[in-house]
């Protein structure tokens, strides 16, 4: 179970990034010297939806706490009358971007690309098995733990999705999407809007047949979002397919695949480009292509979910059960592995509750040298008493 944390007892010693909700700090716990990361939400904040998405991401790490290897565990939070936060395991290699750009050309090796993909396939299995559809699937939110194994961050997009019998209440629908980090609905061009939506349907979970209700959120970051969420069709689990699709074509070729040179084109490429490969057909690239199908009745895994895509033949010869127990995996952190370009230490500790009430003073000015226009007359004036 999750302790409950003191704020006046938390001292920062890095910060570790800025998002449009909070910030993520590295916490040492002083009940057992270990290090944590600490995502803080500042609930009086331009971002009036920012607490509502940081209740929603709490409420899911609470439900996957210690469930799976490859998703964190809740280990404590706070509430503050204008702060509010929480507590996960720090993971010190850093994110699966960052890693990227660490390799040769910035890309990974086939080998490589099979061990991240066949983790990160296990975790999207248990949570679409606990019928949460995570839906924003990125390399900035798989992370590097202390093992070399990954684990999926920032849950504020997930969204459940219930059986049709017992259809959502808005309780349970995220928040809208980030200003910068995520992008807006757009009018789509008249031959784009589908004037005939298919009837809803989902991918079941296992082999159960069981009926869903379908997300029509607009959520999701720009270069992974799938054709239906475009076409506002509805969605369902096979959103996470698909960005598992360009995900893998971005850690082979160092781009996604749809990327235009802005944000209509890049829609419109979703929406009609098949993606592009070079050389001969491969079983990595036959993968891709199953996942950026752009019918997602049509898309790898959407039929058994993650269990059709695990038969795959790129997947050939992976021990699913056996994947925790690799000693070795492609990259293992050492212990202050943080890449210092973009983390501020604070050799003896920050409190937390000051630094975010020096966000919101007005920045400190040197005396000016020289005195202002107005200086004389306003010491020569009396000014009238209110």
């Amino acid at each position: 179970m999750a302790e409950e944390l003191k704020l006046d007892n938390l001292k920062a010693v890095k910060v570790l990034g800025k998002g449009g909700m909070g910030t993520v700090f590295l916490v040492q716990l002083e009940n057992n010297n270990s290090h944590v990361a600490l995502k803080v939400v500042d609930k009086s904040s331009s971002h009036h939806d920012a607490p509502r998405r940081a209740r929603w991401e709490m409420n899911v790490l609470s439900r996957l706490s210690h469930s799976h290897p490859f998703l964190p565990s809740l280990l404590g939070s706070f509430h503050s009358q204008n702060l509010m936060g929480w507590a996960v395991p720090y993971c010190p290699g850093g994110d699966l971007n960052a890693l990227r750009y660490r390799q040769t050309d910035h890309v990974f090796s086939p080998a490589v690309i099979r061990f991240y993909v066949a983790e990160i396939l296990c975790a999207l299995q248990h949570l679409h098995s606990m019928n949460i559809a995570y839906r924003d699937l990125k390399p900035e939110n798989v992370l590097i733990q202390q093992s070399g194994h990954v684990t999926l961050t920032d849950f504020d997009l997930s969204r459940t999705l219930s059986p049709s019998v017992n259809i959502p209440s808005n309780t349970t629908t995220p928040p809208p999407s980030r200003k910068h980090r995520r992008w807006v609905p757009l009018p789509l061009p008249l031959h784009a809007k589908n004037k005939n939506p298919k009837p809803a349907r989902v991918s079941p979970v296992n082999r159960r047949k069981l009926s869903f209700v379908r997300s029509t959120s607009f959520v999701g970051t720009e270069e992974y979002i799938a054709p239906e969420v475009l076409r506002a069709e509805g969605h369902d689990f096979s959103v996470d397919w698909w960005a598992l699709g360009v995900l893998t074509y971005e850690m082979l070729y160092g781009t996604t695949p749809f990327k235009g040179t802005n944000r209509k084109e890049t829609f419109r490429n979703v929406l009609f480009k098949p993606p592009e490969f070079v050389g001969k057909k491969t079983a990595l690239t036959d993968l891709i292509m199953g996942l950026l199908e752009k019918d997602p009745t049509k898309r790898l895994g959407y039929v058994r979910g993650a269990s059709e895509i695990k038969e795959h033949q790129f997947f050939r010869g992976v021990k699913w059960d056996l994947l925790t127990e690799v000693l070795r995996p492609p990259f293992i952190p050492s212990r202050d592995d943080v890449d210092a370009t973009t983390t501020k230490s604070f050799a003896a500790g920050l409190d937390i509750k000051g630094y975010f009430q020096s966000l919101k003073s007005p920045p400190s000015l040197p005396p000016s040298p020289l005195r202002s226009p107005s200086f004389e007359f306003q010491n020569n004036v009396s000014l009238p008493e209110f």
